[in-house]
């Protein structure tokens, strides 16, 4: 059994930052990409960011030069650091692993999501 959960989300004022962090825990055999995504009220869930195992990073158009995502693979855990937090940034922050358990294929796991408000 898997577990992926996020933490770090909060109240921030515009110009803030938050870091996020998500741990993937239990029979793991082994990590590949790690990712987030967010969805604001009324919207679709987008990508915010990704990495790969070799730690090639992606990020959407929105969040680049803002948002720094990175990994540890020896607590296969993820980070989000996020500066410059605008208002538009409000949204449940999900964390996704793809992953492999033993006797399994690969496939992606979902964190709860951890919200993050930007407020005047």
């Amino acid at each position: 059994q898997v577990h992926v959960v996020e933490s770090g989300g909060g109240l921030v004022r515009p110009g803030g930052s938050l870091r996020l962090s998500c741990v993937a825990s239990g029979t793991i055999h082994r990590i590949y990409t790690m990712a987030w995504y967010r969805q604001a009220p009324g919207r679709e869930r987008e990508l915010v960011a990704s990495i790969s195992t070799t730690r090639f990073t992606n990020y959407a158009d929105s969040v680049k030069g803002r948002f720094i995502i990175s990994r540890d693979n020896f607590a296969n855990t993820t980070y989000l650091q996020m500066n410059s937090l605008e208002p538009e940034d409000t949204a449940v922050y999900y964390c996704v692993v793809d992953l492999a358990i033993v006797g399994r294929q690969r496939e992606g796991y979902w964190g709860q999501g951890t919200q993050v408000t930007v407020f005047s």
